[in-house]
């Protein structure tokens, strides 16, 4: 008797399917697409309705025919690719490649590998939706006309190896652009003043800050001169409480992980890449063997901008939380989050886990370290939307300082109440939070304060910070640039063609960044503008839902596009990339030592080559020394890309450190002290740890 032939893209994800699946169907995997447009030519009919050649590559040819052999023995044949453009693309190709006409033709789509999910796929299939088809055709005719039509003028005008995609190089302009801003950043100073101030009754002291006149006016405090003014009038002034205001506040949880979002905190809490948390993603979504359970999905697919939740999994979710938190961690009725970006699929469900029920803790011994954290992050994401707001008791006081003039301060804090969520997930921050002054003792409108000091602080205005992962693809998904299949590639490319590095984690475009993205900037202003991207993409969403026709849109985009191309190869001057000095000469010739780039990034080359060709790997020092040995520490980056820090004398000296060092010791033992998160040092071979503020003051002092 024949059976069904299920196909899917990977391996991993077929042995699930087939476990649950049983015995009537047979699966197999594509191993991702089996055709595309050939590799070293443009493959697009630009004159012919931009009709695409589409190849089967060499090495997909033996999937190819194992396929089309399959399914001339199967009764029907099921496409159970992603659901996604992606997955609909693959399984209309794999129709045109494998030639699927021997047997009825299916399509299932479902958003988790659960025994549940399946057999309700499997009992309404559908057509292959071309509208889907079309929309990925049209981005990836898009993504090729743009590709290899810029690429060559780089390579011939700049340097061999460059190349421009229309996504990456708006990510790249963003990057450029907040540099620049940086550079061109000019520190404002200005001044605060905090008095600490006693309850006479009790003695008990508390923070409050400077804020203005009373009646609103607000102070700018532009200097030092004008601080010690103002402070000298606070001296003399009597302090008495004006107004308190009190009232509880209500904090809401955080949707359940969408794509961005995922990406997002997993960088904050975990610091991982946004390629290395969607490989991760992939492989808790295809399943994993679960002790008895065998090979199971654990979370819904990972790609996803849809916030939307299944009724059932609400429900379970609801029970979990009563069962395990009580009754008053419940809100009276399920929560649902609406996602208000444009473009979001509400077919589509949020990143979650297939059962609440599977505590990250009781299928810990089944995940390898990273599978476990990323499974606990969105276990906990989910679990934690449901539950009750946490309530706090804010309390706020206005205090009067009366004197020749009268100065509004303010003193706020904020109790918890009831933790609610909190109990289980607090959501991750891009940037610190000032600190909390501490807590307020109780106050009565009209009662006398005493000074006991006053606090005046110099600051200055701060330039906006690099990107990081989290903000960068935050960014890209506020201006509409990209969908959630294509963050993790965008970061990776920009990097691999050594447009931008990392520095502490945050994206620094190279002296190549810059001018890639200038010349693109000057001869494609399209490409790169960020406006015209996100319209391209409503476009390609629009095609997906059937409002609009694929080849109208290329040809919108194509006809300027050639006019700008031409316009560029007669314009475009070639330009050199100059060598960057550096202090060493080379130890074969004793000429001056240049940073070059290359294919593979930046190195050391003498600057007589071709005469002398003596080269070696760029050792990017920090000033501080090893440890171990005394030697310099050196930037250092590992197979993967990731950034780390060890001794210039390798491998004579096998220092390494993943925490950026700091130049001060250690103020306990002189040790090595390193960064942890933004503020926080620790020491290497003793158990202190500190704020790196305090550390660098007592430097100063020294």
């Amino acid at each position: 008797m024949s059976k069904g032939l299920v196909i899917v893209e990977s391996p991993a994800k077929a042995k699930t399917v087939s476990r649950m699946l049983g015995g009537g169907y047979r699966v197999k995997a594509s191993i991702g697409h089996v055709r595309d447009l050939p590799e070293r030519r443009l493959g697009v009919d630009v004159k012919g309705g931009f009709a695409p050649h589409y190849e089967v590559p060499y090495e997909k040819r033996a999937v190819v025919k194992e396929i089309k052999e399959a399914a001339k023995h199967a009764s029907s044949v099921y496409l159970a690719t992603d659901p996604d453009r992606e997955g609909e693309a693959i399984s209309w190709h794999l129709v045109q490649a494998a030639e699927l006409d021997s047997a009825p033709v299916k399509r299932v789509v479902f958003h988790e590998i659960t025994k549940e999910a399946l057999e309700e796929a499997f009992r309404y299939p559908r057509e292959i939706d071309m509208a889907l088809v079309n929309a990925q055709q049209a981005r990836r005719i898009l993504d090729r006309l743009v590709g290899y039509k810029i690429s060559p003028l780089l390579c011939q005008k700049v340097r061999r190896g460059l190349s421009a995609g229309r996504v990456q190089s708006a990510a790249l302009k963003m990057i450029v652009d907040r540099e620049r801003q940086i550079e061109g950043f000019v520190p404002v100073e200005y001044w605060s003043i905090d008095a600490e101030l006693e309850k006479v009754a009790d003695k008990r002291s508390f923070i409050a800050t400077l804020l203005g006149f009373m009646g609103g006016r607000k102070i700018e405090i532009g200097n030092e001169k004008e601080a010690k003014r103002i402070v000298a009038e606070l001296e003399k002034a009597s302090y008495a409480v004006d107004k308190v205001r009190k009232k509880e506040v209500a904090r809401q949880p955080a949707p359940p992980f969408i794509t961005s979002t995922l990406q997002q905190e997993a960088w904050r809490k975990l610091r991982f890449t946004a390629k290395r948390t969607m490989a991760i993603a992939q492989q808790l979504y295809e399943g994993l063997p679960i002790g008895e359970e065998g090979a199971v999905g654990l979370i819904t697919y990972m790609r996803t901008d849809s916030v939307k939740v299944a009724p059932s999994a609400l429900e379970e979710t609801r029970v979990y939380i009563k069962q395990k938190y009580g009754a008053d961690f419940l809100p009276p009725k399920p929560r649902i989050f609406a996602k208000k970006a444009k473009g979001a699929q509400e077919a589509h469900e949020a990143i979650r886990p297939t059962s609440v029920k599977r505590e990250p803790t009781s299928i810990k011994g089944y995940l390898n370290r990273d599978q476990f954290r990323l499974y606990e992050l969105i276990w906990k994401r989910m679990v934690s939307s449901q539950m009750s707001p946490a309530l706090l008791d804010t309390t706020s006081v206005d205090i009067e300082a009366k004197g020749e003039k009268a100065y509004l301060l303010r003193a706020t804090t904020s109790v918890i109440k009831f933790p609610g969520f909190t109990i289980l997930y607090i959501e991750g921050k891009d940037e610190e939070d000032e600190a909390q002054k501490g807590a307020l003792p109780e106050l009565a409108e009209g009662e006398r304060l005493k000074l006991l000091g006053l606090l005046p602080e110099q600051h200055f205005t701060q330039p906006p910070p690099r990107y990081t992962e989290a903000t960068l693809v935050k960014a890209l998904e506020e201006r509409g640039i990209g969908r959630p299949s294509t963050y993790a590639p965008i970061l990776s490319i920009v990097q691999e063609r050594g447009y931008v590095a990392r520095d502490g984690g945050r994206f620094c475009p190279l002296e190549l960044g810059f001018l890639v993205s200038d010349i693109l900037c000057e001869h494609f202003p399209d490409i790169v503008d960020l406006g015209f991207t996100a319209q391209m993409e409503e476009g390609l969403d629009r095609i997906a839902q059937g409002e609009r026709e694929w080849v109208p849109f290329l040809e919108e985009f194509y006809n300027p596009f050639e006019k700008m191309l031409q316009m560029a190869r007669q314009k475009m001057a070639k330009v050199k990339i100059a060598d960057e000095p550096v202090d060493e000469t080379c130890t074969q010739c004793g000429r001056p030592m240049v940073i070059k780039s290359g294919r593979y990034g930046r190195f050391l080359s003498c600057s007589g080559y071709p005469e002398c060709k003596n080269r070696k790997p760029l050792l990017i020092k920090i000033g501080v020394k090893c440890p171990k040995c005394g030697g310099e520490l050196v930037v250092r980056q590992s197979r993967k890309k990731r950034t780390f820090y060890g001794c210039s004398r390798y491998p004579d000296c096998d220092f390494t450190t993943g925490d950026k060092p700091i130049s001060q010791p250690c103020p306990e033992c002189g040790g090595l002290l390193v960064m942890r998160g933004k503020k926080m040092v620790k020491c290497t071979s003793y158990e202190f740890s500190g704020r790196l503020a305090e550390i660098e003051k007592e430097a100063l002092k020294v």
